[in-house]
């Protein structure tokens, strides 16, 4: 024990795992102190996920070791990860639907099958623990799995966790579902098992959560280990060449354009969501709208595309006024549309990659009534080409892929169409730094082509770096607009809380 370095919790040297002929973890190493949050970074792909499975016992390395408290340990299975108290919570929370909260957070400690549990006392006490670790606003102990929003599934998850009394806990990506509230209440929950001496693994993409909680970051790239740096000796830009393994000051590179002929025009567009809009945007322009959540923009992105009907006002087409019934009349217009919610609005994730880019080909790529499966590949395979979508074959599960590259395959079934506008909701949601800045490569190069970009981003940087000229929203309606030259984050943040659009609302 001589030799193990004091509030060491755990440690993981040379890790390996191969899946086949890949080599998912090479080398890995990871160390976890007590009292100490750990941020564990890199892109998607990188090996956080495997390497996550292989602490909770469902994968076995390859190669390497671990060690629990200076003591090696081996796990075959789940059981032997939580005997030893360690805890990993994921992004998709595991949840018993037909009972109710307090039995989903004490499920490991009910007693063996047959055996009665006194269900007062199991609601009193998870309401006591529900109130210790502040969640008692957000979620009722007596709820019923199956009635539980995404947020409320995530902190039954975490609650589970943190009851186990863990010596170390992980959190993958947990504030992925969860609104502003819930993330303020988790970080002081971190912040608490900290305090108590807990070991804390912590994977996001978001940056300013990294900054905000960790104090140590440790970088993995393509299944391999980068290096670990202390938050306070580190920044941003160090952060992103590290996990990128180049240098992304050309992130927003823009190539200069000239705006041709309006592709989509609103005028006084109004329905039970929106009011009043005014909006141009031109070929070979990329145009962004901003504002703070429930200002209406996906609203607006919806109702340009037909999923939420005009009620007041006029939409045009290349100067044609249009009326769109549905989104299928949209896309009939030239106007592809890549929503927030990726996976229950765009994607149908037990398809395959070739299944997905086609769906809005469908009538092209046939004949009669067959779809010609050859030129359905030929498509997929010159996509995943030009987009560098990576991905073993057009043949793969999309829902199997990263979430920049399942981005991507969106992106390729509209690119697939030669669309005059291009509407993106969100586009670089839950992607990571490398396939951001591919995406923001395709944004530039459709304008260059003089497609026209509608783009929404919660990101200020990113709407700022990507836009020609901005919208900004606040409560249903246009509250300003700038150009790229005056746009600053502190006029859209003005614009974007403007309280005179709440009078005329």
């Amino acid at each position: 024990m001589s030799d193990v370095t004091p509030g060491l919790a755990l440690e993981a040297r040379g890790i390996e795992k191969n899946f086949g002929p890949v080599k998912a973890l090479r080398g890995v190493e990871l160390e976890l102190r007590a009292g100490e949050v750990t941020a564990l970074m890199g892109e998607n792909g990188a090996g956080k996920s495997t390497l996550l499975k292989i602490l909770t016992g469902d994968y076995r390395p390859d190669g390497g070791t671990l060690s629990l408290g200076g003591n090696p340990v081996n796990f075959t299975d789940p059981k032997d990860s939580r005997a030893v108290g360690l805890r990993v919570i994921a992004q998709e929370p595991e949840i018993v639907p037909h009972v109710s909260v307090a039995e989903n957070i004490y499920i490991g400690s009910l007693g063996e099958s047959g055996v009665v549990f006194n269900r007062r006392a199991l609601i009193q006490k998870a309401s006591e623990d529900l109130t210790k670790w502040g969640f008692q606003n957000v979620i009722r102990p007596e709820t019923i799995g199956s009635a539980l929003s995404p947020a409320q599934r995530q902190i039954v998850e975490i609650m589970r966790a943190i009851v186990a009394e863990p010596r170390v806990i992980c959190f993958d990506e947990p504030t992925s579902s969860l609104g502003d509230e819930e993330v303020g209440i988790l970080f002081s929950v971190i912040r608490k098992l900290r305090d108590q001496g807990v070991a804390i693994g912590y994977v996001s993409h978001r940056m300013a959560e990294i900054f905000q909680l960790a104090d140590r970051i440790t970088i993995l790239r393509d299944g391999g280990f980068v290096g670990t740096k202390l938050v306070a000796e580190t920044n941003h830009d160090e952060l992103v060449r590290m996990m990128v393994g180049r240098d992304l000051s050309q992130f927003f590179h823009r190539d200069p354009v000239t705006p041709g002929e309006p592709v989509l025009e609103l005028r006084g567009v109004s329905n039970e969501h929106v009011s009043g809009i005014d909006l141009i945007v031109r070929a070979g322009e990329v145009v962004g709208v901003a504002g703070l959540v429930g200002a209406g923009r996906s609203e607006l992105m919806k109702t340009i595309v037909g999923d939420l009907k005009v009620t007041e006002g006029e939409l045009l087409v290349s100067g044609t006024p249009r009326r769109f019934r549905s989104p299928a009349d949209s896309v009939a217009a030239g106007i592809g549309f890549a929503p927030e919610e990726r996976k229950a609005e765009a994607l149908l994730l037990q398809r395959t990659v070739r299944d997905n880019m086609a769906l809005a080909m469908l009538g092209k790529l046939s004949r009669w009534i067959f779809v010609k499966s050859s030129a359905e590949k030929a498509l997929a395979d010159e996509y995943i080409g030009r987009l560098r979508i990576r991905t073993p074959s057009s043949e793969q599960i999309v829902g199997n892929l990263s979430g920049g590259n399942q981005q991507k395959v969106v992106l390729a079934r509209w690119l697939a169409t030669n669309p005059r506008l291009l509407v993106l909701d969100e586009p670089t949601r839950g992607v990571d730094v490398g396939a951001k800045a591919e995406i923001y490569g395709i944004i530039d190069e459709l304008a260059q082509t003089g497609v026209a970009v509608l783009v929404v981003s919660s990101e200020l940087p990113e709407v700022l770096g990507l836009s020609d000229r901005i919208y900004v929203m606040a409560h249903g309606q246009i509250s300003g607009e700038v150009s790229r030259a005056e746009a600053t984050e502190e006029s859209i943040l003005a614009l974007a809380m403007d309280e005179s659009a709440v009078a005329s609302a």
